[in-house]
């Protein structure tokens, strides 16, 4: 039962916001008493937190399972961009925004665990991708890493203003084209421009 009221209170949280939906809510649409809801979760702020790790794993997960293919480094990080865009919509985004205003602690909390990971796996990808020759050598990879998130936040901010998916991938391509080419070798450069061209069709 507590895998079901996760499973729901996630979907219900992204579609409708973490403040809107209340815990009536999520029982009378599983069915069952509020009481059994706190049975599992004994408040509203531990349905919460716990919402926004089962969130936060699942998209781990999506990361380990494109990194389990052992592409190269840079389509790895196209297709991370994909994972990344499709767990960005703009409802997602507002229920973010709740979850910023009345929830912090957690949102930073979560945040600051995104981060970390998303880091661990740039990081990863650019050593990865030097060894394999795909980047040049002589990069300074903490530089690069975090203009690599200086870049992707700026885009997010673009994006927050487009309604259409579509249009926030082709926003938040053309971004990691403009990173990947200015530390990409020529080797790296004819991979990206394969991938662009397939991208088109």
């Amino acid at each position: 039962m507590k895998d079901k009221i996760l499973a729901t209170a996630t979907s219900m949280f992204l579609d409708l916001g973490f403040k809107s939906v209340t815990m009536d809510d999520i029982s009378n649409a599983l069915g069952i008493s509020k009481k059994t809801v706190y049975t599992h979760f004994k408040n509203k702020n531990k349905l919460v937190e716990a919402t926004t790790l089962n969130i936060f794993n699942n998209i781990l997960q999506g990361i380990s399972a494109i990194e389990n293919k052992k592409q190269n480094s840079i389509e790895e990080l196209f297709e991370i961009k994909e994972l990344m865009m499709n767990n960005s919509s703009t409802k997602n985004h507002s229920s973010i925004c709740q979850l910023q205003k009345f929830f912090p602690e957690i949102h930073c909390k979560m945040k600051k665990k995104h981060q970390e990971a998303m880091t661990k796996c740039v990081t990863q990808n650019i050593e990865r991708g030097i060894l394999e020759g795909y980047y040049r050598k002589n990069l300074n990879i903490d530089f690069v890493v975090k203009i690599h998130f200086a870049g992707i936040e700026g885009v997010k901010e673009m994006a927050n203003h487009i309604n259409e998916l579509e249009n926030k991938s082709n926003l938040a391509t053309e971004y990691l084209e403009y990173h990947t080419r200015a530390i990409a070798t020529e080797k790296g450069i004819k991979t990206l421009n394969q991938i662009l061209n397939n991208t088109k069709k």
